[in-house]
């Protein structure tokens, strides 16, 4: 084996998602988040995407909450699952996973009314619940759901 088929394939091998979907307790991870705001926050995004989606919290790895399924295949032939929409109470804020949130321009008119934010591609990040309006993040939550729910044919 020439040297750079070695090198494609360790890329491969390396390149495999850790971030899987696991069956340890939602519950138990939300109750462990440090500071108590932080965790009071997580609950409440909790049991707002659990109405929103219609679906049931699983864990993704040891730290994000994901709701629903999509399965991805890429034009390099790699293939997966991922989760439809979630969050993970990161130290820094709230990450909420809404991808692809860039693109989809009913989200930008959303996010002008949201509160304190910032967003990247496919996540929003949010430092405290307090600091946005509730009513607005339930929406976006409910655009992108029903935006990635049409793209994966499932919801």
């Amino acid at each position: 084996m020439d040297l750079k088929v070695c090198s494609e394939l360790k890329f491969y091998i390396m390149a495999e998602l850790k971030t899987k979907p696991n069956d340890l307790p939602v519950e138990d991870f939300l109750n462990s988040i440090e500071p108590e705001q932080k965790r009071k926050d997580s609950f409440l995004l909790l049991e707002m995407m659990k109405r929103t989606t219609g679906h049931e919290p699983q864990m993704w790895g040891d730290s994000i909450v994901g709701f629903g399924t999509y399965h991805y295949k890429y034009a390099s032939g790699r293939e997966g699952d991922w989760f439809l929409t979630g969050f993970s109470p990161r130290k820094q804020n709230l990450s909420i996973y809404l991808m692809p949130c860039a693109q989809n321009q009913k989200l930008t008119e959303l996010f002008k009314t949201l509160g304190k934010h910032k967003t990247s591609k496919a996540c929003l990040y949010i430092n405290k619940l307090a600091d946005i309006q509730l009513e607005v993040l339930e929406q976006i939550i409910l655009e992108s759901w029903k935006n990635n729910s049409n793209k994966s044919g499932k919801g």
